[in-house]
């Protein structure tokens, strides 16, 4: 009786598993940020979210975990630390995490004559809406390539408009839109979505410390966080260089083509002089 001799398979080593690719969210601890959160997870994106108020994330994070997606992980970061994009670098690294998503929406705005308001504070937003912006925005592009996902900033409609009496922050904005712009183009050909968000007035908490009232915001402007983030994703996931959500903010931000500049800032100041003499800034 012969005996069959086993051969010896040979096994290949599996290579071990790449980070995890997540959506970087800023600014998430509420308002748009916590509604962008929030979309993400729904549509299967792993989190991380950063914000300086550390209860509100992870009450968010425990509110997406119960929701049955994953829960996130909670950086609490003042993004304005000259470190603060480093530290995201090293969290991502620690937790065998990688950039697929980043999503600045981290800002705030202030209502007043710029020699008027305290110079600390506008340098601040600045640093936020500006420096920070612009550092996450650059800071892991190879790793955005690599999981061909994208960069969605948030700017608003008045990135487009003069702002006399909020002069900084639309500055701010205005900032955002062009470098945004200006990178949907130079990362497109790397596979990398860029898409700048440029809502109008949203009820948030973003009001209340730039010192707008309740009541201040146009009605025919105005859209919820909630469908305002979804329109964001959309747009992001389908490529688009900028979405501008609701009918009468896409006629707002085509004004300036067809109105001088002049007029234009002297219709803007009036407006927002209106704010600042009834006491709501």
């Amino acid at each position: 009786m012969s005996l069959r001799r086993k051969q010896a398979v040979a096994v290949e080593p599996k290579p071990p598993a790449g980070p995890r690719p997540v959506a970087i969210v800023t600014g998430a601890s509420a308002g748009i940020g916590a509604a962008l959160a929030r979309v993400f997870s729904r549509h299967g994106h792993a989190l991380v979210l950063v914000a300086r108020r550390a209860d509100r994330l992870r009450a968010l994070a425990a509110e997406i975990g119960d929701s049955g997606h994953g829960a996130p992980l909670v950086l609490p970061l003042d993004l304005t630390r000259p470190d603060a994009v480093a530290r995201v670098g090293e969290a991502l690294a620690a937790n065998g995490l990688a950039a697929q998503f980043i999503v600045n929406n981290a800002g705030f705005g202030l209502v007043g004559r710029a020699a008027q308001l305290p110079l600390d504070a506008q340098l601040a937003m600045i640093d936020l809406n500006v420096r920070a912006l612009a550092e996450l925005s650059l800071a892991f592009v190879d790793s955005l390539e690599r999981h061909r996902g994208g960069i969605l900033n948030v700017a608003s409609v008045v990135g487009f408009l003069p702002g006399p009496g909020m002069a900084m922050y639309y500055a701010t904005k205005h900032f955002v839109v062009s470098l945004s712009e200006s990178l949907h183009q130079e990362l497109r050909p790397r596979g990398v979505r860029v898409t700048v968000l440029c809502p109008g007035p949203v009820p948030t908490e973003f009001q209340e410390r730039a010192g707008l009232s309740a009541g201040s915001l146009p009605s025919l402007l105005t859209m919820s966080a909630e469908e305002t983030a979804e329109r964001a994703y959309r747009g992001l996931m389908a490529g688009k260089a900028r979405v501008v959500p609701g009918l009468f903010n896409r006629l707002l931000v085509e004004v300036p083509r067809v109105m001088p500049r002049d007029l234009l800032a002297r219709l803007c100041d009036i407006g927002q002089s209106r704010r600042i003499g009834s006491g709501s800034a």
